[in-house]
């Protein structure tokens, strides 16, 4: 009876103590849970078309520091813009939003009043977050980051980034480089330099394109010295980099303003020591809009339950965006079956009147529509500046008919374009029309037109609004 009430005893210390572990375990997982929340660092450059890179092919530009961040990442061979300019797709890229649902739809634009960020996400979830350079978005009150200064010097950078080692960070550097005009980074030389096959080769043309090539290569320093300060911070192992290329150069055909993929078509490596494969790639098909939602999943926040206080036509309040974090750490290579983009021209430096695009695009074939084919395509940046000027002179002294349709296409298109990534790469050969792809038109058609009515967009109606979508609402 003694023995027996001993154990009693004894089993009744054990479940207190086994209670207290337990408790202290606990404690201790949710602790190191919080302190090894990763760190977000998402490094942008401006006007970089996904193929002027080293280790996407170019062997003309030099970009020692993205190639090493290559061998370490994954490659997201699949990652897509959903718009052809600058302020649109890096709305879309910090709200996990398309940009005419969101209200940020022509270029130096806002957000509806009301939306939220990941900016705004990640500081509510104990995140000190910042933005240095380059902004290009609004209202502040969706974006309530701190401001840094500038893209070479990266003091007040080493400063936030070391500001507390218990709270987790987010960063964006959006650099101005490679914008034009070309004048920082060290020239190639334009006598050496390969011409790419959708650029016309002139003296004009390679001045140029050399002087990209180099402030391509200026952005690239950037890069390494962001990177070697991760590690003089000793926050490399913990830290998620992102680097993305935007949407394209303001070459001809060089995919800015336009839907081709050499402009909506984004280079993007993904960094993870210890989560992410180095060396590896996925060809799943994403978008910018993608972006948020995988942060917010890798922070341990459900993406599915955000608000982002901005419905969709349809009254949906979450994201566009899915997260791909699950691809990221090699467990699935799919996401998504189409992507989508848009461009618009109102409210564009020099231009003449609406022109609207859409774009649909499965992992072959892609539809343009152009929703004004019988205007014309004309703004300041592309058809009234080098070295289109050029092209235009050099096809009517020449008299190149072949280069004179090619000047041509560029401010008149038709309804319909569909293409073939597959056997035509730069998008060369309209299908539209083609008896034999009515199946596969009809069916990107329908994709969309369902993609369309789910944003809100109502086509030219839509366009002409983008006059109101300014920055401070002019």
């Amino acid at each position: 009876m003694k023995r027996n009430k001993r154990n009693w005893i004894l089993a009744g210390w054990m479940v207190i103590f086994g209670s207290v572990s337990f408790f202290q375990t606990a404690c201790a997982a949710e602790e190191k849970t919080e302190e090894s929340r990763p760190n977000f660092l998402i490094i942008v450059a401006d006007d970089l078309c996904w193929r002027d890179l080293g280790f996407e092919g170019n062997q003309d530009v030099k970009t020692p520091n993205l190639d090493k961040l290559r061998t370490e990442s994954m490659l997201l061979e699949g990652m897509f813009d959903p718009a052809s300019t600058c302020s649109p797709t890096r709305h879309a890229l910090y709200t996990g939003l398309y940009p005419i649902r969101s209200g940020a739809y022509p270029n130096h634009t806002r957000l509806y009043d009301g939306t939220r960020s990941l900016f705004s996400e990640l500081k509510d979830a104990g995140y000190r977050v910042a933005l240095q350079n380059k902004e290009h978005v609004g209202p502040v009150a969706s974006f309530p980051y701190q401001h840094i200064e500038g893209a070479d010097d990266l003091s007040v950078t080493r400063s936030f980034l070391s500001r507390d080692a218990k709270q987790p960070w987010f960063l964006v550097y959006a650099s101005n480089d490679p914008h034009s005009p070309w004048t920082r980074g060290t020239p190639a030389d334009p006598d050496k330099i390969k011409i790419p096959p959708y650029l016309h080769d002139n003296p004009v043309t390679r001045k140029l394109l050399a002087k990209y090539y180099g402030e391509v290569g200026k952005f690239d320093s950037q890069v390494g010295n962001l990177l070697k300060l991760l590690e003089e911070t000793q926050q490399a192992e913990n830290t998620l980099v992102l680097f993305v290329s935007e949407q394209g150069s303001s070459f001809p055909y060089g995919g800015k303003w336009s839907l081709y993929d050499n402009g909506i078509h984004a280079s993007a490596l993904a960094r993870w020591p210890g989560k992410i494969k180095p060396g590896s790639n996925s060809k799943a098909l994403m978008q910018y809009v993608d972006v948020a939602p995988t942060f917010l999943e890798a922070a341990g926040i459900d993406p599915t339950k955000v608000d982002v206080k901005c419905p969709d036509a349809k009254g949906n309040t979450g994201f566009d965006g899915r997260s791909f974090l699950s691809i990221l750490e090699g467990g699935d290579d799919q996401l998504r079956d189409y992507i989508f983009s848009q461009h618009t021209t109102i409210r564009m430096f020099g231009a003449i009147g609406p022109y609207p695009m859409r774009a649909v695009r499965d992992q072959r074939y892609k539809l343009i529509r152009n929703l004004a084919p019988e205007l014309t395509f004309s703004i300041g940046g592309l058809h009234k500046s080098q070295p289109l000027i050029s092209w235009k002179k050099n096809a009517e002294k020449q008299h190149d008919d072949a280069l004179a349709a090619r000047v041509d296409w560029l401010f008149h298109r038709p309804g319909a374009e569909l293409y073939d990534l597959q056997e035509d790469p730069y998008e060369t050969k309209n299908l539209a029309e083609q008896p034999e792809m009515a199946e596969i038109k009809e069916r990107l058609q329908k994709e969309l037109d369902q993609w369309m009515d789910q944003q809100g967009d109502k086509g030219m109606e839509t366009e002409k609004e983008a006059k109101n979508r300014g920055p401070a609402g002019d």
